[in-house]
């Protein structure tokens, strides 16, 4: 890849829109810009001051391609920190082709996937983690991911993590001034504040490492399986959340044969709600592979609703046999949370509740069972859409979002959690051996081992092969 040339591409989304804005950047790329900029007040491009706006017009010789608005950016105060123009079109598809293929024969280069961002970083704009947040907020399609993603890309993350390295960094230089004197016996570095400080460097990376458990959840969402007996109303229930008629409701049993998804955000976090077949025993081999496939999808599912008939329930006398089907369930998966939803109860009576209730708090709270989590009961009708807020509130309290409202660092990124895991075992190395008065030399190899770790997260150490996964998988254009 080549990063002292002048680079163009599309920076809105394809296809055709209102306006579009195509941008280069790179060391000709106000003079790339001047060759086809014609100002309706003859300015030259090349005299006009850094964040300035211009109308004018894109002319191929004598041809006029478009009426556009120029904004023009010096280096380093651009995004990539390299001279920038960008060029605001009108949306055609024909139009943006145009004057990108006018560029490109006037000296510009295709960006490649990420190149702008890539630039910033190598030009000092933006840390690494600060960069892989940039794809994160383009990404986010809901207010946590959102808000995490921008904290993140104003520093929040890259910050604290510079504050523990430069710390670290400093008893690092008197550990090794040591070794420069290690004839003479002498202790530069003051061993119970470098004990204090291997605390509370421990206790920040652990607190990280922790977040790393919600920050997945915001970036992915939490997949959530609405399961139970055909006809019970898991369909409702599924259209019922997302407000609209998603999936298709009928009094056949086996109606839904495969799995239906669809996400919402509840508090800010993405939900995604799988409708599943209804299990039974069947001899239908689609409706059996769909069952299977209901297991499957509770294998996947970090939370399980399990959808009761009330009415049916209490008329037909089945609560035995839902009480055996739950057992089965909670030990099958012990580790996931389970809301049981007593649906249809509009139809009951308040006894009938009542009796119901206590029936199926008997399986919740029956020390037999391998149930390591706390299972949830609530009564709603799906149909009249009464008790839906009780269950989003119920499964958004499975999330902890108090570290978003407390504006904390929350780790999102896989990769920062493997260097921070490792920086960890770094780190409890040093202390270890601190405490076993080991020699400086030896403490010195972990401590350049933690800085390291440190550094991959910012991008202070890093490779080609590293910077090409991260920067391959964003957008063109930015």
């Amino acid at each position: 890849m080549i990063l002292h040339d002048t680079i163009v591409a599309l920076a809105t989304p394809s296809g055709a829109g209102a306006i579009a804005v195509i941008r280069l950047s790179g060391p000709d790329a106000v003079t790339i810009g001047a060759k086809v900029f014609r100002s309706v007040k003859g300015k030259d491009l090349l005299k006009q001051r850094s964040h300035t706006l211009h109308l004018g017009h894109i002319v191929d010789g004598g041809k006029v391609l478009d009426e556009v608005l120029v904004s023009v950016f010096q280096g380093p105060n651009s995004y990539t920190g390299e001279n920038t123009v960008e060029i605001s079109c009108h949306g055609s598809t024909f139009i943006q082709q145009q004057i990108i293929q006018l560029l490109l024969r006037n000296g510009c280069r295709m960006a490649q996937a990420g190149e702008y961002t890539l630039r910033a970083f190598l030009n000092g704009k933006l840390d690494l983690s600060q960069a892989e947040a940039v794809a994160d907020l383009i990404a986010s399609d809901n207010e946590a991911a959102h808000q995490v993603a921008m904290q993140q890309m104003r520093g929040g993350f890259s910050n604290e993590i510079a504050r523990l390295r430069e710390e670290l960094l400093n008893f690092a230089s008197l550990i090794e001034l040591e070794l420069d004197f290690s004839e003479e016996d002498v202790e530069f570095a003051d061993r119970t504040q470098f004990h204090q400080l291997l605390d509370r460097i421990e206790l920040v990376l652990k607190r990280l490492i922790d977040s790393f458990a919600v920050g997945n959840v915001i970036k992915n969402g939490i997949p959530v399986a609405i399961v139970g007996e055909p006809n019970v109303g898991k369909s409702t229930l599924l259209n019922a959340l997302l407000n609209e008629e998603r999936a298709i409701v009928s009094d056949i049993a086996g109606t839904t044969r495969d799995t239906i998804e669809d996400e919402i955000s509840i508090g800010g976090i993405g939900f995604r709600f799988i409708d599943t077949a209804g299990i039974r025993d069947t001899q239908d081999v689609v409706e059996s592979i769909g069952i299977k496939k209901t297991f499957e999808k509770m294998e996947a599912a970090q939370v399980v609703v399990y959808l009761v008939d009330g009415h049916r329930s209490t008329v037909d006398g089945e609560i035995d046999g839902l009480i055996t089907e739950f057992g089965k369930i909670k030990n099958q998966f012990p580790l996931k949370p389970i809301i049981i939803v007593i649906n249809k109860s509009d139809k009951l009576s308040d006894d009938e509740k009542s009796k119901l209730t206590k029936n199926l708090n008997a399986v919740v709270r029956n020390p037999t069972t391998n149930d390591q989590r706390p299972t949830t009961l609530l009564l709603l009708s799906a149909k009249e859409k009464t008790g839906i807020d009780a269950l989003k509130n119920q499964l958004l309290s499975f999330v902890n979002t108090g570290a978003l409202r407390n504006n904390e660092t929350i780790v999102t990124n896989t990769r920062h959690y493997d260097s921070l895991l490792k920086a960890l075992e770094e780190i409890q190395k040093v202390k270890h051996g601190l405490e076993m008065n080991l020699s400086s030399d030896l403490m010195a190899i972990d401590i350049r081992q933690a800085l390291y770790h440190f550094g991959e997260i910012t991008g202070q150490v890093s490779n080609d092969e590293l910077l090409g996964n991260i920067f391959g998988k964003f957008c063109i254009g930015k």
